[in-house]
């Protein structure tokens, strides 16, 4: 079998929300929020390199899927700017980012009317880093510099290493909004996590809830509770409940409301 995207997002939060769908006899709309972030912010964006800093660009350059109104379009990366709030964490901003949706609206396109992923940072960050690709930072067209043929894109990454690479304790943060119709009654459930870099371990809250995934969907393959076979999404390989309880053991834990 090939399971495909099992990180955090795609991969975690795809199973969560599969299960999280599942207790709606209608569901109607998903909204995915996830970030990784440090614990303390630092000017001058706030933020510090958590993973690949290719990852990282191509999320905020490459165009973003999603379901509106029941079709499928194609949104500017970095775009539909919002604000939340995390309880004990504070303001918080969210936009779109690319491959966050993964296989999901191939899913779930024919059963949703909406469904969006945004990637959640410190207030400000969007603006300043959309004026960086903005100035042409992204690009892997190579232009001239003093008799060098270099990349914009080589060098925004190299520059991210260097100046961001603060290995500071991050956390992680996760939510799911899920609508739509239970017994014919409107309802809409949140889930949420908020997951901290482990002190004891050394494991950072992004290698947590990035590997930890990868390992439990290994494990239930090689001990044959997935039965699935070929090229599967994790959204349909997977059972939600049992992938919580495995992501409890690892404390890795899951809050749910529902709200009006």
């Amino acid at each position: 079998m090939v399971i495909p995207d099992c990180g955090l997002a795609p991969g975690m939060v795809s199973v969560i929300a599969a299960g999280d769908l599942n207790r709606f006899d209608k569901p109607e709309s998903l909204h995915i929020r996830v970030g990784g972030l440090p614990q303390k912010p630092r000017p001058p964006l706030d933020y510090q390199m958590v993973f690949s800093a290719e990852g990282l660009v191509n999320e905020f350059y490459e165009p973003v899927v999603a379901i509106k109104n029941g079709r499928k379009i194609t949104l500017p990366p970095m775009s539909e700017l919002e604000e939340l709030q995390f309880t004990g964490i504070g303001r918080l901003e969210a936009f779109t980012t690319s491959g966050g949706t993964s296989t999901l609206p191939r899913t779930y396109g024919r059963i949703l009317k909406n469904l969006d992923y945004k990637t959640i940072r410190y207030p400000g960050f969007c603006e300043k880093f959309r004026t960086m690709l903005d100035l042409g930072l992204g690009q892997w067209e190579k232009i001239h510099v003093d008799g060098v043929n270099v990349s914009p894109r080589s060098v925004l990454k190299a520059v991210l290493d260097k100046n961001l690479s603060l290995g500071e304790p991050d956390l992680v943060l996760v939510r799911i909004i899920t609508e739509g119709r239970i017994k014919g009654k409107k309802r809409r459930q949140i889930t949420e996590i908020i997951d901290r870099q482990d002190m004891k371990t050394g494991l950072t809250a992004m290698m947590r809830c990035t590997s930890f995934p990868v390992t439990i969907i290994a494990a239930m393959a090689a001990s044959g509770e997935i039965t699935m076979r070929g090229v599967v999404p994790q959204e349909k390989a997977v059972d939600p409940t049992r992938f919580e309880a495995e992501l409890s053991r690892r404390r890795i834990i899951l809050r749910r409301r529902w709200a009006r």
